[in-house]
């Protein structure tokens, strides 16, 4: 257990929040790490654009792939020796990378290092179960603040590198995880109820994957957050080759769209408590698609011949016109990462680990593939704004998926909304107890009502129609 001095449940569970946060920046932090320090590695190498994103998205593989069993982990022992745990397997191998020379080195290490990002699994459960359902949005959310991480890499690496090379960051940032690690145990307590899965079969947990609704949010999280992990490993290279910033500064505007994603997250999950996790998610979708749509436009010059001769016009995407588009959509995306969880939580609470292991890793994979594709659609094209085109295509086929998915429960919803109305009406102006008791059989009855009159108008036309 964590210091005696902190006893009432309520300081233990406000403890484990702030601690899962702050260890789950740290994590995130080294997790993107090669977004910086692999430009430098790229010229070194001389890397193509697709052994860079292969480069990048390397640790995203690791952090993904964990996601599952160290959820499913937590749900068993505790999250706590679980974070523990893992944050102190990554420091030995994150120390090395700044001893590497090849590109396979780095890739080796980098999956090592990689298990970082499997941190958020083994938190948001772990922190979910502290709090009651009311709450659990806005707990859930400022835990996946920490997301913020990627902002912290963002300010720290460049200077690091400008001053003392490439080498040191990962050195300085294998010290900083031991000092997390340390305050982390102090301030972290465990509850032996919390263990809810003590006594169930991995089997058992992985039956959660025929539930078709985990598909559906698996996809949504594989935008929102694979989305965000994939541009925060790629936007300061896109920076430096799209409008020509140094290295410097091309992190500090990456971090307009990184910072407010990952703090956003938290009043994502207000949010979603307060008007419910569908409309935030339906939104998010909606914002995300008007701001890829425009930032999708490549770089365009156009040319009319006049009669005074030909006429140049500069059609490009100004640098800060597209940088206030990529903020809104860092802002969306926080919010969906949010709501996403909200939907889980929701519907998942006595197995939320194993749950948000799997929509974790839905996540984790979008990061992963995202800049492997980014790199090789760039190799082919040529248009760096390409990897937008990809996202906006990737965020249509989500508000159509979700339209059609989410119709057939709001059609529920209203049908159950309107059965009870009646029956409220019917209650209050008959006061015999076994009329309203017949009329709410009747309406709980009501879908079984409607399947028979429908077979049965069906069996009476077939009756008529082989008559004639």
């Amino acid at each position: 257990m964590g210091l005696s001095m902190i006893s009432s449940r309520k300081a233990q569970a406000n403890s484990v929040l702030a601690s899962n946060t702050i260890a789950f920046t740290a994590c995130f932090a080294v997790w993107v790490m090669f977004s910086i320090i692999g430009i430098p590695i790229k010229e070194l190498l001389e890397l193509s654009e697709t052994q860079f994103g292969l480069l990048v998205a390397t640790p995203i593989l690791t952090g993904s792939v964990f996601r599952l069993p160290v959820g499913m982990l937590t749900d068993r022992i505790g999250g706590r020796v679980v974070f523990f745990i893992l944050m102190l397997t990554m420091i030995i191998p994150l120390w090395f990378i700044g001893n590497a020379t090849e590109y396979w080195q780095f890739l080796v290490l980098g999956l090592f290092v990689g298990i970082a990002g499997a941190s958020f699994s083994v938190g948001v459960a772990y922190t979910a179960k502290w709090f009651d359902k009311e709450n659990q949005g806005l707990a859930m959310g400022i835990f996946g603040a920490g997301n913020a991480g990627a902002a912290l890499t963002k300010f720290i690496a460049p200077s690091l590198v400008v001053v003392y090379g490439w080498q040191t960051v990962p050195k300085v940032y294998a010290v900083a995880m031991i000092v997390v690690i340390t305050f982390y145990w102090m301030f972290t307590f465990e509850d032996e109820e919390h263990h809810t899965a003590k006594e169930v079969s991995v089997f058992e947990q992985l039956k959660t994957l025929n539930d078709p609704k985990l598909w559906k949010y698996m996809q949504y999280y594989s935008l929102v957050f694979g989305g965000f992990v994939a541009l925060s490993l790629w936007m300061t290279k896109y920076y430096i080759n799209e409008y020509g910033f140094d290295l410097t500064t091309a992190a500090l505007l990456a971090a307009i769209f990184v910072l407010p994603s990952g703090v956003i997250r938290a009043l994502g999950g207000w949010f979603s408590d307060k008007y419910g996790a569908y409309k935030v998610t339906w939104w998010v979708m909606w914002v995300s698609l008007i701001c890829l749509f425009f930032m999708s436009y490549p770089q365009t010059g156009l040319l009319i011949q006049t009669i005074d001769g030909p006429k140049s016009f500069d059609l490009s995407l100004n640098v800060w016109v597209f940088t206030a588009f990529l903020f809104v959509l860092g802002i969306a995306w926080g919010f969906g990462k949010a709501s996403v969880f909200k939907f889980l939580s929701d519907e998942y609470p006595d197995n939320i680990g194993v749950v948000s292991g799997v929509v974790g890793l839905a996540g984790g994979m979008g990061g992963f593939l995202l800049p492997i594709m980014f790199g090789v659609l760039i190799d082919a094209l040529h248009i760096n704004s390409v990897i937008f085109m990809l996202l906006f295509g990737a965020t249509g086929v989500s508000v159509i998926w979700m339209h059609f998915t989410f119709g057939k429960d709001r059609e529920e919803q209203r049908a159950k909304k309107a059965r009870k109305s009646a029956l409220d009406e019917f209650s209050s102006r008959y006061d015999d107890p076994e009329k309203v008791a017949s009329a709410q059989a009747m309406l709980e009855n009501m879908d079984l009502l409607e399947e028979f009159t429908k077979r049965y108008t069906s069996y009476k036309e077939s009756i008529r129609n082989n008559s004639k």
